[in-house]
């Protein structure tokens, strides 16, 4: 890797870490030596790079740092047109267009020897004709998850009988033949799991639930048994 590249690296692995990031772990994931890693901590932090930390203990970058914001990898560009791709063949309408528009952006401004990457990436991911289909207008569901909103829902479960819960909802899970949404019901006074094709009728209100929407969110999580659960199947809201 050139110095330069690896430069990038360490700043991009500082950038999505949430804590002190140790210079063994940075050698680690860049595959050099303990003392090259030092030596570009030493060069960033000489350059005005706003780093802080030190060897034993670990690195930070601080908030507000920032570089030109599509200085891409091969690598990461691939990743992030197979990412559009899934959207594009599991989402809904709104998401897919969303998707689309994307990677024509990014299309206008990486360098010219990645654009070939656009028009024929090596990866595909190819879409489920499976799918369930959803049974709520998920791009007001997506608006009101923005805006902390309440939403209604006329919900069947597995035996087919339908509930009407209000719920706050928190996230929606996206996965390969359905979609679920983790919500904070006011039925049963806990966190349930809506898979959306079950979704009989649903209102949108204009009536904001108290708290904000990262606290729920952290809450749903310390409900969760095991990071596994991370990923409800939605059987139904219980």
């Amino acid at each position: 890797m050139r110095r330069a590249d690896r430069l990038f690296q360490i700043i991009q692995i500082l950038r999505r870490s949430r804590r002190p990031v140790t210079g063994a772990a940075l050698a680690k994931e860049l595959e050099t030596s303990l003392r090259t890693v030092y030596r570009d901590m030493a060069d960033l932090i000489a350059q005005r790079v706003p780093i802080r930390g030190e060897a034993g203990v670990g690195y930070v970058l601080d908030d507000g740092f920032d570089m030109p914001p599509l200085m891409l990898t091969a690598q990461e560009l691939e990743a992030v047109l197979l990412g559009a791709q899934w959207v594009g063949g599991r989402g809904d309408p709104d998401l897919a267009r969303a998707a689309q528009d994307v990677v024509a952006k990014i299309a206008q401004v990486i360098p010219e020897n990645l654009r070939p990457f656009i028009s024929s990436s090596p990866l595909t991911a190819g879409a489920r004709p499976d799918a369930a289909r959803d049974a709520l207008d998920m791009a007001q569901l997506r608006a009101c998850l923005r805006d902390q909103r309440k939403v209604v829902l006329d919900y069947s479960d597995e035996s087919g009988a339908v509930t009407r819960r209000v719920i706050w909802p928190v996230t929606v899970g996206y996965f390969d033949t359905t979609r679920v949404i983790c919500a904070w019901c006011e039925l049963r006074q806990a966190f349930r799991h809506f898979r959306t094709d079950r979704v009989v009728a649903a209102e949108f209100l204009h009536e904001r639930y108290p708290g904000a929407r990262a606290q729920l969110l952290a809450q749903w999580r310390r409900t969760l048994p095991d990071p596994a659960a991370d990923r409800p199947d939605g059987g139904c809201g219980g």
